[in-house]
């Protein structure tokens, strides 16, 4: 195991011998072994350590941000492919802006896909999410933004949820007259998460452009129209998978131990 993030990432970024965008190294990272962190935001502190390097240490930073959230290792450029422009320019003023993080960014985290049937429902239900599938798991039921509900992949409301938690609005879903017509839902966050996994709030001190922005890449996560070949510029929020409820896991785990007392009581 490394002894830093910094270490680890090199390491990452070494075997692999191409680009990787921070959000990968993460994965790779936990995946593997390299690094053990009980923070919540594994994906964003390898960005930031990466960002920070390129800004402080100048040419002598190992990596070299050859595109938005995409990163590299210096000495590999003659077996990856790699644009030559890049390679040259290395850590030019152009290549060392580290990624929107805060000043103009209004989605902070989203969900897609989300099981209702992996959430207790009540009336202030706990909704949690992992940035990657090693990372602490955050509780989202208290976001505060957009939602969607879908049967299947049909969307059938969307909503916002700003006086009302996420979840406390969700719950409410379950007796309404929608109650019985969606079994998924996607959310996008206008909260941040901390180290700790703890939702915080944040200034939104955005531009003309990046609202637009936001409100295309919404729309094209939404409708996944088929012309539309990726996610909206600028759209930086991190991509949290659901975690099932730890109250649904002890059941699962309880209801499993009952079913193998049962099938040896009748071999017996």
């Amino acid at each position: 195991m490394e002894k830093s993030w910094k270490e680890a990432i090199k390491k990452v970024l070494g075997e692999s011998g191409a680009p990787l965008h921070y959000a990968e190294i993460a994965e790779r990272i936990l995946s593997r072994g390299y690094y053990k962190t009980e923070g919540a935001t594994p994906a964003a502190t390898v960005n930031t350590q990466i960002s920070s390097s390129i800004k402080h240490d100048g040419e002598k930073s190992p990596f070299i941000r050859v595109g938005k959230g995409s990163f590299f290792l210096k000495g590999a450029s003659e077996t990856a492919n790699v644009p030559s422009s890049i390679s040259k320019q290395k850590n030019s003023e152009s290549l060392v802006e580290t990624d929107v993080e805060s000043s103009d960014l209004i989605i902070h985290s989203f969900g897609m896909y989300w099981q209702r049937d992996l959430v207790v429902w009540r009336n202030d239900p706990k909704m949690f999410g992992k940035q990657q599938a090693l990372s602490k798991p955050v509780d989202f039921g208290k976001q505060k933004g957009i939602y969607i509900l879908y049967d299947h992949h049909t969307v059938v409301y969307i909503g916002r949820t700003i006086d009302r938690p996420l979840g406390r609005r969700l719950f409410e879903h379950t007796a309404d007259r929608l109650g019985s017509r969606w079994n998924r839902f996607s959310w996008f966050g206008l909260l941040g998460v901390t180290q700790e996994g703890n939702l915080r709030e944040t200034a939104i001190n955005t531009s003309l452009a990046s609202l637009v922005a936001t409100l295309e890449a919404l729309l094209i996560e939404t409708l996944e129209p088929p012309q539309n070949r990726k996610r909206g510029d600028d759209f930086s929020g991190s991509e949290y998978i659901q975690d099932i409820d730890p109250e649904l896991k002890e059941k699962e785990i309880q209801n499993t131990l009952r079913a193998i007392e049962q099938k040896m009581r009748g071999v017996s």
